[in-house]
């Protein structure tokens, strides 16, 4: 007999997300690795984020992780947490996305998110949240932020 494990969600809800409400998120190494994966998922293979000897000439002196690579790991970050559970019905907007520093290989980062918008007032069966998503590495410098938007599914009255 096989015994399947099945984790599922929490039961979360618009309401679950006041103004103001914060998480911060388990660490994750960005390895060499992770930029060549990234690099062959998606065909960007600049020379800044795969040519050891041409990035160490640049003003960064190593090769850097793309921004897209540094964004998809903070998503994935808040949703390893499970804190979203399931709540999110749809991603609406991405908005301010500002890369302020590089991530080099080796750095480690986590995410320090924040309810920053809430609004119920459009439906009666969902509304919407933003989060600032600040993404900070080992030195405790932000490398990069913006401001996801999502739609969440409200309470059953």
């Amino acid at each position: 007999m096989t015994e399947t494990l099945t984790i599922d969600p929490p039961t979360r809800y618009f309401e679950d997300f006041p103004l103001g409400v914060r998480l911060t998120t388990r660490r994750r190494t960005v390895e060499m690795s992770d930029i060549m994966a990234f690099a062959s998922l998606t065909g960007d293979f600049y020379p800044l984020h795969i040519d050891a000897v041409g990035a160490g000439e640049t003003r960064f002196g190593s090769r850097i992780a793309h921004g897209p690579l540094t964004f998809a790991l903070a998503v994935g970050l808040v949703g390893l947490s499970n804190w979203y559970g399931d709540a999110i019905v749809a991603l609406k907007e991405i908005t301010g996305l500002r890369a302020t520093a590089p991530v080099l290989p080796g750095d480690t980062i986590h995410v320090e998110a924040e309810v920053e918008e809430v609004d119920g007032s459009r439906s009666a069966k969902f509304g919407t949240i933003s989060v600032r998503y600040n993404i900070v590495n080992q030195r405790g410098e932000q490398v990069m932020s913006f401001l996801q938007t999502m739609l969440a599914k409200k309470k059953p009255e």
